[in-house]
């Protein structure tokens, strides 16, 4: 495929709806498996929300009931998505290295660089992972850029992955308390 094509945005915002239907309409426990791989792929390339993974818990058909469902798509989903951040981690560990990267964003249209690095190390400095694993409970909010920030400024996978993983999971629980109120939800 021409990478003209690609880049004109009709192929990826029709792959980008394809992905959101498949998740709004994902049952059984391949609808969890779509769930994992949509919150990998958000991590780290996908500008799509994540709180859409909590659209099919009525519908899930896996034989609980919604509360625990909604518990299963929850863990599903952080862990997906740490796993995306972990590998999102491995790039912003690369672009750490090379130069020409760092440049070329820094010098497109958006200064992405420049605002993310702000924000992000006033949280490093004062919060730590704690910071990223409350900057990503924040809903409807892209986290990918918070992702790549904070991975070039830390080096520890573990803590990385543990701090997405509670982020993620803290969102969703945020949305689904916002949106629904904490007595429907538990």
């Amino acid at each position: 495929m021409p990478i003209e094509l690609v880049l004109s945005g009709g192929f990826l915002e029709g792959l980008f709806a394809t992905l959101k239907d498949a998740v709004e309409t994902a049952t059984g426990p391949l609808g969890l498996g779509i769930i994992g791989i949509y919150s990998f792929l958000i991590a780290f390339v996908l500008p799509l929300p994540s709180e859409v993974v909590l659209a099919p818990a009525s519908q899930m058909r896996l034989g609980f009931s919604t509360e625990v469902t909604l518990v299963l798509i929850i863990l599903v989903s952080g862990i997906g998505k740490a796993a995306g951040s972990v590998f999102a981690f491995h790039i912003g560990q690369e672009a750490k290295q090379s130069g020409p990267v760092i440049r070329f964003v820094r010098q497109s249209r958006f200064d992405i660089i420049a605002w993310s690095e702000k924000k992000t190390v006033q949280l490093a400095q004062r919060f730590g992972y704690v910071g990223l694993a409350l900057a990503l409970c924040v809903p409807f909010f892209p986290d990918t850029i918070s992702i790549y920030a904070f991975s070039v400024l830390e080096e520890d996978y573990y803590r990385f992955a543990a701090a997405t993983f509670v982020g993620s999971v803290g969102r969703l629980v945020v949305t689904l308390v916002g949106v629904f109120g904490a007595a429907t939800v538990f």
